[in-house]
């Protein structure tokens, strides 16, 4: 018998490839669940514009920085290779001036939008930012032993500032310009109590010029409870993209944290107005304690090193300045007698700093016996408050009228400042007369030395109100620093070619 073998059927085999899975639909894929009001805000179409055009006037600033940085390092690199000193050494040292520079200029925050368009806290920064520049690449040059291109390099620095601040006043001026057509301004809704609202409206104004054009006003009643809801979607209904609180409810110490929830995507920025109206910027600091945040004001001083620092400047000042006027005295005395009888210069009797009367002195501009009339044309005085002027004043000759439209009666002015008596820049000086009729803290202007020009003198002299006035002369005394007599000074020039208000 043969055996045969059965063989057990052999198993089956898996197959080598897996059939697709089928796709669901879209309809039938399942959403992800999302957790409602955990999506960050987005931005509406207000606050993107109003990013745009931030950014557009940093690129302008970036760009003239960059263009006047170059120029000034180019000039200097001219001047080395004009005398035959332009060395491998010398043009790296002002590629790395002019990126450090830039760089600094950046670091610094000189062009950022809450410094852009009022105020001298950018034309600080440019100061720092460019000392800081000069200061860090000269004391690198002497540990590199390059002491020798410090020279070169320093004369950049008074080339570079000059052009940076000027680089940056004329944009300010463009920027003012474009303000009071409604551009380049921050939409803003006012929040507050009634009186808070009218308060801060006056102050902005309504031109645009202060760089906020007010779009409309929440009115926060003490009666019904806050709804900072509300005011976010009424500033997104007016297109606001800043918004101004001016008072909170007492009854709700968070309300202005649960506003800026509400703004998120909404607005830029949200200001707070502390009620410390004519307290400048410097004067001014914010001081976190443990979450709470605390304003803090410097009680202004009128001694010290600041004022040691003014002291010398007006020293530096008038003895320049005498010079040119020592100059052209001669021909103005000719003209001022030759119109009228009666001596060249006139003496005067003003109060100065701590009540102290002095004498000042200005070229002639009025007949020998004004002070003998003025008696008989009080009754038709222009001027405001105690300060009598006349805008057709009878009393002043020809010469006088030109001298005065043009400031130039006031240039002996000068010796009182070199005699101490004056400073450049500081309120004006008033007569002794006008002093007794001060009330309240007005007397307050007397806390500094007077001074040839000021916030008077640069804002509408004569043309301006009594308060107003006031106003500008002790916000002057109470937050002077020397980069502000600076910027006064340079105002006083275009009011000398543009005169306003000088009668």
């Amino acid at each position: 018998m043969t055996d045969v073998a059965h063989a057990s059927p052999a198993p089956a085999q898996k197959p080598l490839l897996r059939p697709p899975r089928r796709l669901r639909s879209p309809q039938q894929r399942p959403e992800p669940s999302v957790v409602a009001g955990a999506a960050s805000p987005r931005e509406t179409a207000s606050l993107l514009r109003r990013r745009r055009w931030e950014r557009r006037y940093a690129r302008r600033l970036e760009l003239t920085d960059s263009a006047v940085i170059t120029g000034a390092v180019t000039a200097t690199l001219a001047l080395a290779a004009q005398i035959g000193e332009l060395e491998a050494g010398l043009l790296i040292a002002g590629v790395l001036v002019v990126l450090c520079w830039l760089g600094l200029l950046k670091f610094t925050g000189t062009r950022s939008p809450q410094l852009t368009g009022s105020g001298a806290l950018e034309y600080t920064r440019l100061v720092r930012a460019t000392l800081l520049t000069f200061g860090l690449l000269g004391c690198g040059f002497v540990v590199a032993g390059q002491a020798g291109l410090r020279p070169y390099v320093l004369l950049a620095l008074p080339l570079g500032l000059i052009g940076l601040v000027a680089g940056r006043w004329c944009w300010r001026q463009w920027l003012l310009r474009q303000r009071r057509t409604s551009r380049a301004v921050a939409h803003a809704v006012v929040v507050g109590s009634r009186s808070d609202i009218d308060t801060i409206a006056e102050f902005l104004g309504n031109d645009g010029s202060s760089g906020y054009l007010l779009v409309g006003s929440v009115v926060l009643d003490s009666a019904t409870p806050a709804d900072p809801a509300a005011v976010a979607a009424e500033a997104a209904r007016l297109g606001a993209d800043t918004i101004v609180v001016g008072s909170r409810p007492y009854s709700d110490p968070r309300f202005v944290k649960r506003l800026a929830w509400q703004l998120e995507g909404t607005a830029a920025e949200l200001v707070l107005s502390h009620g410390l109206t004519d307290v400048a910027e410097p004067r001014i600091s914010l001081q976190d304690v443990e979450g709470l945040p605390l304003v803090r004001v410097r009680i202004p001083t009128y001694d010290g090193g600041q004022h040691i620092i003014k002291r010398a400047f007006d020293i530096a000042v008038a003895t320049l300045a005498l010079v040119p006027i020592a100059a052209v005295t001669p021909l103005l005395a000719l003209a001022i007698r030759l119109d009228s009888p009666g001596p060249v210069l006139f003496w005067q009797d003003r109060v100065g700093r701590d009540g102290r009367t002095f004498r000042m002195v200005k070229f002639r501009t009025m007949t020998a016996r004004a002070e003998q009339d003025r008696a008989m044309l009080l009754d038709r005085n222009d001027g405001a408050g105690p300060l009598f002027k006349l805008k057709d004043d009878p009393r002043i000759t020809r010469v006088g009228r030109i001298l005065r439209r043009y400031s130039l009666d006031e240039l002996p002015q000068f010796w009182n400042v070199l005699r101490g008596d004056m400073s450049v820049v500081g309120p004006r000086p008033p007569l002794p007369s006008e002093v007794t009729a001060y009330d309240g803290s007005v007397v307050r202007r007397l806390y500094v030395r007077p001074g040839i020009t000021g916030p008077w003198q640069v804002s509408g002299r004569s043309d301006l109100a009594w308060e107003q006035s006031v106003r500008l002369d002790l916000h002057y005394v109470e937050n002077w620093s020397l980069l502000n007599d600076l910027i006064l000074m340079w105002r006083t020039v275009n009011v000398v070619v543009r005169p306003e208000g000088a009668y």
